[in-house]
């Protein structure tokens, strides 16, 4: 079903007995939004409401809200905590603050359990080849370049799926109604230094003149955040902590996609830069 139609949701809080929620669903991809804002504001923004809405009518017990990191904008030195302001620069990160203002109303004014939780960016195996790593892990496998927006020099937090999945079930035992939770990891590194590293790992490289030659530096984005650096100490308060170190959790994801990569439904279009189209096109009508 799609959260975005009323009468399916509705029906399936009547008929299934939900009584907890985590709510994942979204329109994620941050180059395609700058071409399909509408389409990112109705499924993120309208899709939530008619969420929350249905989730409220039912009592369901907690309703967490699955946000992200870019609500807050990007920082070159500012640590965001979970009080800071939202700046989105992006459709994207527009859509999902957006959504957050309606869930947080549940909480103002019904006390509807909500909690918002906001992660830095997350990686492992099964994710979809559209996103930074397993986009790289793909091309550098089909013997191509790794495509870098821009200088290569924003810098991400990149967390493993694994520690995430702890993170939300942390959040479900002991998250508080009412409350944001950051979801963040220390590790970070330039998408320039991603290639590298993963050019290094899979072409058995350290030369600097061979990493070179598998990347392939493309147009930027309309606006591209240089960096994310997010306070998670109210996580770390109820307990939870990132295990998972980074070469443990790259080495397993690279491995995964030597054998499944063709598994994904339009894989191979996945792997396309993206589009250097006027932003926005979509709105230009009769």
């Amino acid at each position: 079903g799609d959260i975005c139609e009323r009468d399916f949701i509705k029906q399936l809080f009547e008929t299934e007995k939900i009584d907890i929620v985590l709510h994942f669903a979204a329109q994620t991809h941050v180059d395609l939004s700058f071409w399909h804002a509408l389409e990112f504001t109705y499924v993120n923004v309208y899709g939530t409401n008619v969420l929350v809405a249905a989730a409220h009518e039912a009592n369901v017990e907690k309703f967490v809200y699955v946000s992200t990191d870019e609500v807050y904008g990007g920082s070159t030195d500012e640590e965001f905590d979970e009080s800071s302001p939202k700046r989105p620069t992006n459709p994207y990160a527009s859509s999902k603050a957006a959504a957050e203002c309606f869930v947080q109303s549940y909480w103002e004014r019904y006390q509807f359990p909500v909690v918002i939780t906001r992660s830095s960016n997350v990686y492992g195996p099964h994710q979809y080849p559209e996103k930074v790593i397993p986009k790289f892990i793909s091309l550098l496998q089909q013997n191509r370049k790794c495509c870098i927006h821009g200088s290569g020099l924003q810098r991400r937090n990149f967390l493993y799926a694994a520690d995430v999945v702890e993170a939300f079930l942390t959040v479900l035992r002991e998250g508080k109604p009412g409350e944001i939770y950051n979801i963040g990891t220390n590790f970070e590194m330039s998408i320039a230094q991603l290639a590298k590293e993963l050019i290094h790992l899979i072409k058995k490289t350290s030369s600097e003149s061979e990493m070179e030659h598998w990347m392939d530096y493309v147009k930027d984005r309309p606006t591209n955040d240089l960096r994310y650096p997010m306070n998670s100490e109210k996580m770390h308060n109820l307990g939870w902590r990132p295990k998972v170190p980074w070469k443990e959790g790259i080495k397993k994801t690279i491995e995964w996609y030597k054998e499944n990569f063709h598994n994904w439904k339009n894989s191979e279009k996945a792997l396309e830069p993206f589009p250097v189209t006027e932003p926005f096109a979509q709105l230009s009508g009769p």
